[in-house]
């Protein structure tokens, strides 16, 4: 399919099959949705692929027994990750480094050497750091300070935060959904589920959180509920 054909083909898809699907392709989708872009690459997210019966039985109570989890033949949890905040930020300080060795003109690798220890060791683990939303009025401070004097982001509350990393999960997510679409696949992101029920099942720590979950596997005929209905778009495009 082309990627037009893809983008019409993706439904939330409330019934499926009992048809099974292959485990390898939907890890496969996984490691393509590695590929969404996010926050300062910082990749603060993990995917839990439930194939295990017994483990999807177990989820689909947690998703209050929906049709799209009951017949789902997987699922897969989008779990953000803003605790690994320090570990994410040194990594990337690594890679990065290797790759400003690798690509930049001589002449500049030392400046950006510099920069990159600045952001990945210093910014990004002053930006991402939690503390009863003590260190979020900080930054808020720091940053109305310097907006005084040049344009700032603003949204940098420890509220604001967690957004982002929740945006970044979820643009992975909907890159899973749709290379899920072109593999043939079906999927169903769901927001309803009882959030401490699978927190227990994976036993995910304290600073997980979990995005969504999706449920996967061949659509039946009644699990589309009729033609996709959108406002109309000149409702939402904005051109200036």
């Amino acid at each position: 399919m082309t990627f037009e054909e893809i983008v019409h083909y993706r439904r939330s898809v409330r019934y499926y099959k009992p048809l099974s699907i292959d485990p390898e392709k939907v890890k496969h989708c996984l490691e393509l949705a590695t590929l969404a872009p996010n926050s300062s690459n910082m990749q603060l997210w993990e995917f839990y692929h439930i194939t295990d019966p017994e483990l999807l039985r177990q989820l689909s109570v947690a998703c209050l027994s929906q049709s799209a989890a009951k017949t789902a033949q997987q699922m897969v949890v989008f779990v953000t990750r803003q605790d690994l905040f320090r570990k994410r930020a040194s990594a990337m300080l690594e890679l990065s480094l290797q790759s400003t060795l690798q690509y930049s003109p001589q002449e500049r690798i030392a400046s950006r050497i510099k920069n990159r220890k600045r952001y990945y060791g210093y910014l990004m683990p002053f930006l991402y750091a939690r503390f009863f939303g003590l260190l979020g009025w900080f930054r808020i401070m720091v940053a109305n300070l310097l907006g005084l004097f040049r344009p700032i982001v603003y949204q940098v509350s420890e509220a604001d935060m967690r957004v982002v990393v929740h945006k970044t999960c979820a643009l992975a997510a909907q890159t899973f959904m749709l290379a899920m679409a072109s593999e043939g696949y079906d999927t169903c992101p769901m927001e309803g589920f009882d959030g401490r029920k699978a927190r227990r099942m994976l036993q995910l720590p304290f600073g997980a959180e979990i995005n969504m979950i999706i449920s996967c596997g061949i659509r039946d005929e009644k699990g589309i509920w009729g033609e996709r209905v959108r406002v109309p778009f000149e409702e939402v495009y904005k051109r200036l």
